[in-house]
């Protein structure tokens, strides 16, 4: 767990156990505290290679599946909705219409050319 992430380890071992200097135990005691950590944990999850815990993915099905039955009565022009937990894994695509501004002026000005100001 050291290699995979050590301030993830020593975040989680600080917030559990409130071991701020985990280099000044033993080893082992260590390793087992570390193994004691909860599933959501920072450096459980990066293990596991999972953005977020179990708990908060059933959620965001839970949630698609609710918005897809509402979808299916909604008016058939209304946009799809967007899955939840694609966009938590990294599936969802991108809307490329879809701008971002810098500055409040590069926002006037993208905003009077709309206008044709």
């Amino acid at each position: 767990m050291i290699k995979l992430n050590e301030d993830a380890l020593i975040c989680d071992l600080a917030e559990t156990y409130h071991i701020y200097d985990y280099r000044s135990l033993p080893v082992k005691l260590v390793a087992t505290l570390s193994a004691g950590l909860r599933d959501n944990s920072r450096i459980k999850l990066l293990a596991a290679g999972s953005p977020v815990s179990q708990e908060e993915l059933l959620l965001a099905i839970i949630a698609d599946r609710i918005e897809a039955f509402r979808y299916s009565f909604a008016n058939k022009n209304a946009s799809a909705p967007i899955s939840l937990v694609e966009a938590i894994l990294g599936g969802a695509k991108k809307d490329k219409n879809i701008t971002s501004f810098k500055t409040a002026e590069e926002f006037e000005a993208a905003l009077k050319r709309i206008r044709g100001e």
